[in-house]
């Protein structure tokens, strides 16, 4: 690892790359991975090169003891770097998409269009300590499957499908279970991974595409006013029948929204 010019460690990600062409950086949420995001990455490979990245403290790239915005916008130009890429344009799902934004804030030359899925440059008053709560509270050295691991969270998380996303990041090796997650990290940095960073005088003049889920409360009327200020080219785009998992819920529209802005808007 380096050490950053304002004393952060920044990690080497991990990546999958599919396809060929302009570079394209895929960004997934909070307690996701780049995997959550490869049915959108396979079809946009037909037209551009697709990098699908883990995040730090996410999936196969390395823990660090931070996870701040800067810190993951850190970790995103110093993959442009080992990708040889002067820019690409970033597409970020909610955690994603906030450290796409931070990085197209703090170093805009490294950004040619911006997609921001289903988040506002603003702080959410949500908490997921309940969630780090239920994982920490699984026995890892007594678990002999990914059933058990199952079973046990169902005390506390109730949703099928949200415990189905967590049990993404179980792994095993050598017959012993982890989390790819960085609990640790996770727990401590929460209120910057809800919050979104001051950055004053700061604006992003490129093609940006906020893209809202209908259904969700991510973005909402009163934010349009932050991220005009932020992002004076914005285009905010809801999409009916769509929460928060924009590329679940209606994963086509999506595409379809995705590949007209990539087409039509000069970087």
């Amino acid at each position: 690892m380096i050490l950053s010019n304002h004393y952060a460690f920044m990690t080497v990600l991990h990546y999958i790359e599919l396809g060929d062409g302009e570079p394209l950086v895929l960004l997934h949420g909070l307690f996701g991975s780049g995997t959550n995001l490869r049915g959108l990455a396979k079809r946009l490979a037909g037209t551009h090169r697709v990098i699908l990245a883990d995040l730090r403290n996410h999936g196969n790239s390395p823990h660090a003891p931070g996870m701040t915005y800067m810190d993951m916008a850190d970790d995103l130009d110093a993959l442009l770097t080992h990708l040889a890429a002067d820019n690409a344009d970033f597409v970020g799902h909610s955690m994603g998409g906030k450290a796409a934004m931070v990085l197209a804030l703090t170093r805009p030359q490294r950004v040619r269009r911006l997609v921001v899925v289903d988040v506002a440059p603003v702080a959410y008053p949500h908490s997921y300590a309940a969630l780090i709560g239920a994982l920490r509270g699984v026995a890892l050295s007594r678990l002999r499957s990914r059933g058990d691991a199952g079973v046990a969270l169902s005390a506390t998380v109730l949703d099928e499908a949200t415990r189905m996303f967590l049990l993404q990041n179980l792994v095993s090796e050598e017959g012993r279970f982890r989390w790819r997650l960085n609990l640790d990290a996770l727990e401590h940095h929460m209120d910057a991974i809800l919050g979104f960073p001051q950055l004053p005088a700061h604006q992003f003049q490129g093609p940006s595409l906020f893209v809202a889920g209908e259904q969700s409360d991510y973005v909402r009327a009163e934010h349009e006013a932050q991220i005009m200020d932020l992002f004076p080219r914005a285009r905010i785009e809801p999409i009916a029948g769509a929460g928060h998992w924009v590329h679940v819920d209606k994963p086509q529209v999506l595409l379809e929204t995705l590949q007209e802005f990539l087409r039509s808007t000069p970087g």
